[in-house]
């Protein structure tokens, strides 16, 4: 009987790796050529251009509303800034309205008036009339005192000496108006008082003096109308002289006695 054999290791070079690695491999050139044939036999289609262009606009449409909407935040902030900081003034009033001057209208002069075409002068007033009773004594002012009775005037001054005149002596007409006067003085003034007679009507007694100056005197008359009265008034150193002039209600003169 043969004896075995000793099992003798496997060489490691005989493995099918190794196999592998020990066939021959192509030539770098040799890839090179295969990969331009096969490149050169493909038919490249189209280019998308439009594709590429659409997209670049989008894009662009999208960087554009982002940044339009980023200037209009930005503006607004900045405004509002402003708008805090500022302060409020009043608004200047209104320019006034420009004066417009009256238009002139012209107007023809108006025709002088004639002495027929004036309105008639209204009659004075008539002078106060006071009823007193027969022998009441009136106070006439600075010390002057008159009273009447039935036969006529009675007066005293500041001396306190009484006068008298009669109306029932004849000397007077109590049938025609008219108008007596006595008057008393000194060069602080006059004292100025008559009797006015002939008429039921008498309504007022002026004394006329120095330019165109009027006084008024008060009358004084006993009760149910005799026919006569008294009148006095009192006048000052500028007056000069005066002329008493008795008139009736109506404004008519009935008398007047020259200037004394």
């Amino acid at each position: 009987m043969t004896p075995a054999s000793p099992t003798t290791p496997p060489d490691p070079d005989s493995t099918p790796d190794a196999a592998q690695d020990s066939a021959p491999r192509p030539a770098e050139a040799d890839v090179r050529a295969a990969f331009a044939r096969a490149a050169f036999e493909v038919t490249p289609g189209p280019m998308p251009l439009e594709a590429v262009r659409r997209a670049g606009r989008i894009r662009r449409r999208r960087r554009t509303t982002a940044l339009s909407a980023f200037s209009v935040l930005t503006v607004a902030s900045a405004v509002a800034a402003v708008v805090a900081l500022t302060p409020v003034r009043p608004s200047p009033p209104p320019p006034a309205p420009a004066a417009v001057p009256p238009t002139a209208v012209r107007t023809s002069a108006p025709a002088p008036r004639t002495g027929a075409d004036l309105p008639p002068a209204l009659p004075p007033a008539p002078s106060p009339k006071r009823v007193v009773a027969a022998g009441e004594r009136v106070d006439a002012g600075k010390g002057w005192r008159i009273w009447l009775t039935q036969d006529g005037k009675h007066w005293t001054g500041p001396e306190g000496y009484e006068n008298f005149r009669s109306v029932v002596d004849g000397n007077i007409d109590l049938t025609t108006p008219d108008v007596s006067h006595q008057s008393e003085g000194n060069g602080e003034g006059a004292f100025h008082s008559g009797l006015y007679y002939g008429t039921r009507t008498a309504g007022r007694v002026e004394l006329k003096g120095a330019g165109d100056r009027v006084i008024v005197a008060t009358l004084l008359e006993l009760p149910g109308q005799p026919g006569w009265g008294v009148w006095y008034a009192h006048s000052g150193p500028a007056d000069g002289d005066v002329s008493p002039v008795l008139y009736d209600r109506a404004g008519r003169q009935l008398s007047s006695l020259p200037v004394s």
